[in-house]
């Protein structure tokens, strides 16, 4: 899932990698994916105690599952407690995604953080994907149900085959990685990135009564944005608990905050998607 490959550059880029499409649910790039692997072709270019605390990434174009993925990172500043890099992933030579990341070595300062939401069901107490999806054979909901390398537990109603009965602009997710991550920060941040982008989508389609097999829709995140509060273990459960503020022009966004277990706030997250519905053409 975050393995990459390191080749030639060219260009403009400081360094290269290659990777391979893992996620396979539908034809096109899975979101998180590529924002995992850009935050590792990054830090492969900084030095491992000065982790990433922000990216801000736009998807240019859809990717596709079956093209060769590959990454430029572009080293644009190193300061005393800073560094900054630009990844582009391109697609037979065309950019389909850019970010910038920065980097900064740890340092003391002020602190405080938003609280957990209170009385949220523990994880084990809530289906897997696999038992909501049992005994459906849509190729779709088999690859969501038990090819993802993330058990997800919805502490919301789940919007894989119908809508929301109560319609709110809230959603909230129990997520963790499958495997083990081991010791290395850097790929637990980038799991949380991965994984940041399965259920982002779902307030807003949730305010207004929609899911992901709702017929004619047509959804892809435009721009993510993820900071890094604290460190964090994405093979330990993880709350996204999210909120879409706003829907307008066809786009919805989503802004949102990440908690450990035990409360701590390690990471904010926001998204604008674009939602095409056949009602609005």
């Amino acid at each position: 899932m975050l393995t990459l490959e390191t080749t030639q550059s060219t260009g403009h880029d400081d360094a290269a990698f290659s990777a391979q499409t893992l996620a396979r649910e539908t034809p096109r790039v899975y979101g998180g994916q590529v924002l995992a692997q850009s935050l590792m072709a990054a830090s492969a270019t900084v030095e491992e105690d000065r982790p990433v605390h922000s990216l801000h990434a736009y998807f240019l174009q859809a990717g596709s599952i079956d093209k060769p993925l590959s990454y430029g990172v572009q080293k644009l500043g190193d300061t005393r407690s800073f560094s900054t890099r630009r990844v582009h992933a391109y697609q037979e030579d065309t950019p389909i995604f850019s970010t910038i990341m920065s980097f900064q070595e740890p340092a003391r300062g002020l602190e405080h953080a938003v609280t957990m939401p209170k009385d949220v069901p523990n994880p084990e107490s809530l289906p897997t994907a696999a038992q909501i999806l049992a005994g459906i054979e849509h190729p779709m909901v088999q690859a969501v149900a038990h090819e993802r390398p993330f058990d997800l537990r919805h502490v919301s109603t789940p919007l894989y085959l119908g809508s929301e009965t109560s319609p709110s602009t809230t959603n909230m997710v129990w997520i963790k990685a499958i495997a083990p991550l081991g010791s290395r920060q850097v790929a637990h941040r980038a799991a949380l990135a991965y994984a940041s982008d399965y259920t982002i989508m779902e307030p807003i389609m949730r305010a207004h009564g929609k899911f992901w097999l709702q017929p004619g829709m047509k959804v892809a995140s435009l721009d993510h944005s993820i900071w890094f509060h604290d460190d964090v273990a994405a093979d330990d459960w993880l709350l996204f608990a999210y909120e879409s503020p706003a829907a307008r022009g066809g786009r919805g966004l989503t802004t949102g905050s990440v908690f450990t277990r035990d409360g701590r706030h390690v990471a904010t997250i926001a998204q604008e998607a674009l939602l095409r519905l056949p009602e609005f053409k």
